[in-house]
């Protein structure tokens, strides 16, 4: 209640201190329809851009509020077909334009001009648009005011020049690229915005504050645009490609012999269906150019989350976020929201288990057969996503005993998504809904019994500001879920790591071997302050065990109710010590529905901007005795001992030829300390070549990692249960390597490589011997008898446990859970832009995975292993050709 009472004080008081801003004229930025034909070469020789344009810039950064420290001018023109911007960027040190060439879509340090539209004029939501000096392309989408998404790719030109004056740039950006309602005559949204980037210097027309929040908000008028009618274009990227896959393939395989030759082809389609609705759709979609999944070792009982990296799925992705609207900052401690729609559950990889087998032919995922997405507005004011697709059944080629079989492992499934959201009020309030429906047609019956036949999600967002000026926003979600399936299914459900239905010792909980579905709910209310230096933001949430959204969505964790409150203060404006200062500090608790406190802690985070560019950011945190109900993986209820966070990061000045980064962590509990190290370096020796290369190493003790469950009537204190653990001593050696080489603008090379090399050492092993404690019966102490059991070869196997020696309780096996993991992942993608929008790939990929039953971490022998392991390459080549009708 104490918390509560604090929390509205500062709130009333904040309140009480915004005053009402002074209004300051909204500049205005006129377009002009011209009849010449503009040549887009980055040369301003034509007669548009001879007249006096828009000059009124100011800074930013360094230095906010002064006048910039070179003058930019810029001219806005149209056509019936194409919106055109020229900018006329003047430097009184050419030599010293930061050049630097990237390929799309790499926001690098180097000097920028970005151009921004709002064209539905809601001040809310828009396109952006960016040139290097280099003529490196960025372009992406604005939302939610203050966001932007660079997962957009439009079809545009653009061409700069470098010359005595400074720089030029030239873009044409058609018509058929943006939406906006048809009218007789457009007013827009625009904003420029001048980076300098050997000065850290950024330029805009109009800008946010450091301390305040909103852009979109604040953009200037586009006015002049009249007589443009938006087209319904069609645009086509069919595909095709060769693939060839080479693996080391053990002898008698019938299945492969070590090479495969596979061709593809394809299309993509975008259709206007009217200025507002736009149609994207694939058929037989390929992805074989997107980068590979990093290596992970996983010990954990939860999924996982890899990022999305399918072009169609992420494109336009931000208009399928649900519960992030309103805010410009979303706080979490020992929370994750919910993903109600995660869209790498279509194509996954296939879910039905397999029989025992001598050799398998099993596909990494399952194949897309179609997809399409609707995205746009319906009457002026709603946003719309809808997004449908249908995955083929799969199968699996077993061969045991020399027979071969087919098996299914994945049914024929529809996945559907719908999204539509608002805002009202100058974007003061808004709401959103959201639903997805999966449906699975089975073949195999065997399959009902291990997959959810369907699955509904349903929910709302929305926000509010509390006040005039936008200081205090609210925002708020809720989702309900409905899963359903055979009795045998829901009771896998029910026990699975998501909801862990059988714990002994729940009474909130309990297994329904008869159900045939599954319902739970989810919500989360919170509160931000988005202006000023004071820093304030607040949440609770909660998660029903049984909410799952697993089917097209992804969840880490149910049974969940978490709050949190976290204040701070932010110094903005630089002195001779800093550029930018913050500390900020918190308090959070977690508790499920049974009343046990699963998470607390105590944290504090700072971070400071030295005048020479260079940062620090530190943090610490405390944790004190908790209950974790999920460490003996659906066993009683264990004590969690209090533990101490510790880290800091350095990071130098980007603007410089190398650049440096170093992050240390180190969390530390009784007995249990754990410690990486990461570094970083970013070389760049000339401007169309980058390297970067970042090595981490982590040691960890974990004095009581989870390995198995064993059934004994005799465990009574445990409920019938001996739950087994072990001190787990597993350090991590791996490194990113990343190669960027730019020849233009439009052709580039990017190498990616992983290394991975992780040991773990199982030791001491053990068992609980009450709930609601951290005490343990070792094993081969106090009359109970451990023994070691070996192969031909000395290697240890298992070890056969006696927990009462000679007494009443039978004897059981544990397995040797030692474990050396090495992999070594990459690609290198060759990528030609040979007109807008058609690209030719070259991509080559490489993996490879070898692990041993030996916990002892050898440097040389898993480097040893990292070369020799078999590896699997595949070479492809890809065409796409863009064209539109």
């Amino acid at each position: 209640m104490k918390t509560r009472i604090s929390m509205i004080f500062v709130i009333s008081a904040g309140l009480t201190a915004v005053q009402a801003q002074p209004q300051t004229p909204r500049p205005v930025v006129h377009a002009y329809h011209i009849t010449e034909q503009i040549t887009v070469d980055g040369i301003l020789s034509e007669s548009a851009w001879q007249g006096p344009g828009f000059s009124d810039f100011i800074q930013r950064d360094p230095n906010q509020g002064e006048q910039p420290s070179e003058r930019t001018e810029v001219w806005v023109a149209y056509d019936d077909a194409a919106i055109y911007v020229a900018a006329r960027l003047y430097d009184a040190s050419p030599d010293s334009i930061m050049q630097l060439l990237g390929r799309r879509d790499a926001y690098i340090t180097a000097d920028w001009f970005n151009l921004y539209l709002d064209p539905y004029h809601d001040r809310r939501t828009g396109y952006f648009f960016a040139l290097s000096a280099s003529g490196t392309m960025y372009d992406g989408t604005l939302l939610n005011d203050d966001w932007t998404d660079d997962s957009w790719d439009g079809v545009w030109e653009g061409k700069t020049s470098v010359d005595e004056l400074g720089w030029a740039l030239e873009m044409r950006i058609p018509f058929t690229q943006l939406r906006f309602h048809q009218k007789d005559e457009y007013v827009w949204g625009v904003n420029f915005k001048r980076t300098i980037g050997r000065k850290n210097e950024f330029d805009y027309m109009v800008y946010t504050p450091r301390d305040e929040s909103g852009f979109v908000s604040r953009f200037a008028d586009l006015v002049g645009i009249r007589g443009v009618v938006p087209l319904r274009q069609i645009e086509v990227l069919p595909y095709v490609n060769a693939r060839a896959e080479y693996s080391n393939e053990p002898v008698g395989n019938p299945f492969h012999n070590g090479s495969r030759y596979l061709p593809g082809v394809g299309a993509d389609f975008k259709v206007g269906l009217t200025s507002n609705l736009t149609l994207d759709a694939t058929v037989n979609p390929d992805f074989g150019q997107v980068e590979v999944d990093p290596a992970v070792v996983n010990l954990s009982d939860v999924e996982t989350y890899f990022q999305e990296k399918r072009p169609f799925f992420i494109e336009g992705a931000n208009v399928f976020e649900f519960g992030y609207g309103g805010s410009s900052d979303f706080w979490s401690f020992n929370w994750s929201n919910p993903a109600v729609f995660y869209s790498r559950r279509i194509g996954r990889s296939p879910q039905g288990r397999l029989p025992s087998y001598d050799y398998v032919d099993l596909p990494l995922g399952t194949h897309i057969l179609g997809a399409a997405k609707l995205t746009g507005r319906l009457f002026d004011t709603w946003k719309i996503g809808t997004i449908h697709a249908t995955t083929n059944r799969e199968f699996a080629r077993v061969s045991t005993g020399g027979n071969q079989t087919k098996v299914e492992v994945e049914p024929l499934t529809y996945y559907g998504i719908g999204r539509v959201q608002r805002d009202f009020n100058d974007g003061r309030q808004g709401v959103g809904f959201i639903g997805t429906y999966a449906r699975r047609m089975f073949s195999d019956p065997r399959l009902r019994n291990e997959i959810n036949s369907d699955a509904i999600v349903a929910g709302a967002d929305g926000w509010t500001f509390l006040d005039e000026e936008k200081t205090y926003v609210v925002t708020g979600w809720g989702v309900f879920s409905h899963v359903r399936g055979t009795a045998s299914r829901i009771l896998s459900l029910q026990t699975s790591s998501q909801h862990y239905y059988q714990r002994p010792d729940a009474s909130h909980v309990e297994v329904d071997s008869s159900a045939t579905s599954l319902t739970g709910m989810a919500g989360r209310v919170m509160l931000n302050k988005q202006k000023g230096p004071m820093i304030l933001n607040a949440a609770f949430g909660i998660i029903d065990p049984g909410f799952d959204v697993n089917d097209l969505g992804f969840q880490w964790r149910t049974d969940r109710l978490n709050g949190h409150i976290a204040l701070g203060y932010k110094w903005t404006t630089p002195t001779a010590v800093f550029r930018d200062l913050r500390l900020r500090a918190s308090t959070f608790v977690t508790y499920d529905h049974g009343g046990n406190k699963t998470w607390h802690g105590y944290w504090h985070t700072g971070s400071i901007q030295l005048p020479n560019y260079y940062s620090f950011y530190w943090g610490f945190a405390y944790n004190p005795h908790t209950m974790d109900n999920t460490r003996t993986r659906g066993g009683p209820v264990m004590l969690t001992l209090p533990g101490r966070e510790i880290y800091l990061q350095v990071s130098s000045d980007s603007r410089k030829s190398i650049v440096l980064g170093l992050y240390g962590f180190t969390y530390h509990r009784a007995n249990e300390p754990s410690f990486q190290i990461e570094a970083s370096m970013e070389w760049k020796p000339m401007p169309s070549f980058s390297l970067k290369f970042g090595p981490y190493f982590g040691r960890d003790r974990t004095q009581a990692q989870y390995v198995t469950t064993i059934d004994d009537a005799l465990a009574a204190s445990t409920f019938g249960r001996r739950y087994v653990f072990a001190v787990l001593d597993q350090a991590t050696l791996g490194a990113s390597l990343r190669l960027d080489w730019t020849f233009t603008p439009h052709l580039s090379l990017q190498l990616y490589m992983q290394p991975l090399i992780s040991a773990g050492d199982y030791h001491d092993y053990k068992e609980l011997t009450a709930p609601r404690t951290f005490n343990f019966l070792r094993y081969g102490d106090n009359g109970s008898t451990f023994e070691e059991l070996f192969d031909g070869s000395g290697q240890v196997t298992s070890y056969t446990v006696d927990p009462d020696g000679s007494g009443p309780a039978a004897s059981f096996g544990v397995p040797n859970r030692d474990f050396t993991v090495t992999s070594l992942r990459g690609n290198a993608v060759l990528r030609w832009e040979y007109r807008p929008g058609s690209i030719l790939y070259f991509v080559w990929t490489r993996s490879s995975f070898g692990s041993l039953a030996d916990g002892r971490f050898n440097f040389s022998r898993a480097v040893d292993r990292l070369i020799d392991t078999e590896t699997a390459n595949i070479l492809m080549v890809k065409f796409t050709y863009w064209f539109s009708m």
